[in-house]
């Protein structure tokens, strides 16, 4: 007979169905030296005043804002007694004023104005997060209290997750002063994410975590500061205070337009593809224009790029910046994780042609500088007057007298299909470029890469140029760019 010997602690492990690596337990174990609990929500009472600095990456790719709250007293919801405070967020250059209503058990936001709806879920997704693991009640289902001595609060959700750990206690000056705290951090994919919370006080004072990623630099999931905290207040701290729509909305301003005008195009040197699309179709001086920005590899459309660092400009004929949104957010220059982007912000342009550029620095983490040659895409916007009147546009650049014949556009079309190929449709190009039917300006001839195959959005270009999406400057960019890389030789 074969005997099997186990040593006691596996045997232990074995006999009660787990099995756990004392390596594994030791680095999830937490707690720390301090007596009491705390949960989200302790000690909030009628007259607490908060300013909050912070981002959710589900709103703007955790672009920044403000939020400060007043607890205004109590209000009815059915059977449920809850918080009624009065908010304020200041978003960049708009003003969002309304009222929101927090839970008496876990102080989440479950109701208010819809203005604010896109805050309350940011603000339930970092500043009231950790009433997932720690409530004022747990006869009820609820989590309870958490004591600072327990090894552990939880655990986190998402794939690889692992323990909510109070972990230090650690004494931190930020801008609303210095605090006692104690940090309560998790990893994901081997990241460190991090909140600090003081005992008896009802939110967390500050927060840095990161989303979970297999490889490459994790970028923030939320970050949140307390600016400033009053007790007592006693009277709206908000009285003058008006939302921006409001301001808009009397002025006449369109505040509920969609961003149907597009912009597809090349950067200037063809080191990237910029996608731009806004709102609404006629902006008006002193109104707000929304726009919506994506950034596309210059070798297939239908990858973003990720980690973009850029600004957006108004210039003058020269490229001379006038403006810059980076600089009006106190910022070095603007930020786009995932190459997806947008912005709203107030025309200051006078009426006429607007000259706006987006400006690419390059690709690099935040706070990294780009070791890529920085490129721009420029493009102009109609601005009228407020009172709906434009200012005369200038009088066009006189066009050849030769118009660009409807064939070559057939061509285009055909060839973006996959109808013809690639040497009869360059053909047609260059024979209305050798007959000067087609303008191309200089452009340095390049000595070709080897391959000479012609990038998918120069038939996209081909495609929408065909069908009038676009004009054809765009179209001529990509032409352009076909010389530039020597895939198109153009004889003297």
């Amino acid at each position: 007979m074969k005997v099997i010997y186990l040593a006691f602690p596996l045997f232990v492990a074995l006999f009660f169905g787990s099995l756990v690596s004392p390596s594994f337990a030791q680095s999830q174990a937490g707690g720390v030296d301090k007596e009491g609990s705390w949960y989200v929500g302790e000690g909030l009472k009628h007259g607490d005043f908060f300013s909050y600095s912070m981002c959710y990456v589900d709103y703007k790719e955790c672009t920044e804002f403000e939020m400060d709250l007043w607890i205004k007293g109590d209000v009815q919801s059915g059977s449920e007694t809850k918080w009624l405070a009065e908010v304020v967020v200041y978003d960049g250059n708009k003003r969002i004023v309304g009222e929101m209503e927090l839970g008496k058990i876990a102080p989440e936001p479950t109701g208010g104005s819809e203005n604010l709806s896109v805050y309350r879920s940011a603000f339930k997704s970092s500043v009231a997060w950790l009433s997932a693991f720690a409530t004022s009640d747990g006869s009820a289902g609820g989590k309870g209290p958490k004591e600072f001595k327990d090894v552990s609060w939880g655990k986190i959700g998402n794939i690889g997750g692992e323990q909510v750990l109070p972990t230090a206690l650690e004494t931190i000056t930020i801008t609303s002063g210095t605090w006692e705290t104690v940090l309560i951090s998790w990893k994901t994919g081997g990241a460190t994410s991090k909140v600090w919370l003081v005992d008896d006080f009802p939110f967390p004072i500050k927060a840095s975590t990161l989303t979970h990623v297999s490889e490459g630099i994790p970028p923030p999931e939320y970050k949140f500061e307390l600016l400033d905290y009053k007790e007592n207040v006693s009277s709206s701290p908000f009285g003058g205070i008006t939302s921006t729509a409001d301001e808009q909305s009397s002025k006449g301003c369109d505040t509920n337009f969609e961003k149907n005008v597009s912009i597809k195009k090349p950067t200037n040197d063809f080191q990237y593809q910029v996608y731009v699309f806004y709102g609404p179709e006629d902006p008006v001086h002193g109104c707000e224009i929304g726009m919506t920005i994506k950034f596309i590899s210059k070798f297939d459309d239908t990858a973003f790029l990720n980690q973009v660092q850029y600004d957006f400009l108004t210039v003058d004929e020269n490229l001379t910046p006038l403006r810059s949104l980076a600089q009006e957010e106190g910022r070095q220059f603007l930020y786009s994780p995932s190459g997806l982007a947008s912005l709203d912000f107030i025309v200051k342009e006078n009426p006429g042609e607007a000259r706006y550029v987006i400006w690419i620095y390059g690709l690099a983490p935040d706070g990294i500088v780009p070791s890529e040659i920085d490129d721009y895409l420029e493009f102009t916007v109609p601005i009228y007057a407020a009172d709906g009147a434009t200012i005369p546009t200038p009088t066009p650049v006189p066009t050849p007298d030769e118009k660009i014949p409807e064939w070559i556009k057939g061509n285009a079309g055909w060839w973006a299909e996959g109808a013809i190929d690639d040497d009869s449709f360059v053909q047609g190009i260059q024979f209305l470029i050798k007959e000067g039917i087609m303008k191309i300006p200089p452009t340095a001839q390049g000595s070709g890469s080897g391959t000479n195959e012609i990038p998918s959005w120069i038939k996209n270009n081909a495609g929408w140029w065909a069908e009038g999406a676009i004009d054809d400057d765009s179209f001529v960019q990509g032409i352009q760019f076909l010389i530039k890389e020597g895939i198109m030789s153009i004889t003297s």
